[in-house]
């Protein structure tokens, strides 16, 4: 039950900031003019308007989901160690909360390197 509860909320905390990701590679796909690209290019300027949300949401909400996976996972590998002795082997196959929270990590990490090689770079 803890770690669906911390895979829904790490969905949460990542959308934002892949919306925005996301936005940006559909703004360039099409002329500016098409629809997938205009809506795209309003969400891409909504949030660079707001200082805010470049602080927030893609730098703060994703560091949250990648120390909170982190820890969670290390959490869940230390204690599937603990629990499985050597003559019963453990099961091999996550469940669907942990390859989230495995995913929202991962992806976390991409987006803070994104954003970080983006700061460096300007």
């Amino acid at each position: 039950m803890r770690m669906r509860t911390i895979a829904l909320l790490q969905l949460l905390l990542i959308f934002p900031a892949t919306l925005f990701m996301a936005s940006l590679v559909v703004r360039n796909l099409g002329p500016m003019n098409s629809e997938p690209a205009n809506s795209a290019q309003q969400i891409v300027m909504w949030y660079a308007g707001r200082v805010w949300t470049l602080r927030v949401l893609l730098f703060t909400l994703p560091c949250i989901v990648l120390i909170s996976g982190w820890l969670a996972l290390r959490t869940r590998h230390r204690d599937a160690v603990r629990l499985t002795s050597p003559r019963s082997p453990a099961s091999s196959r996550p469940h669907w909360p942990v390859r989230l929270v495995s995913v929202t990590t991962v992806a976390s990490a991409g987006i803070l390197a994104i954003v970080g090689f983006h700061v460096l770079t300007h």
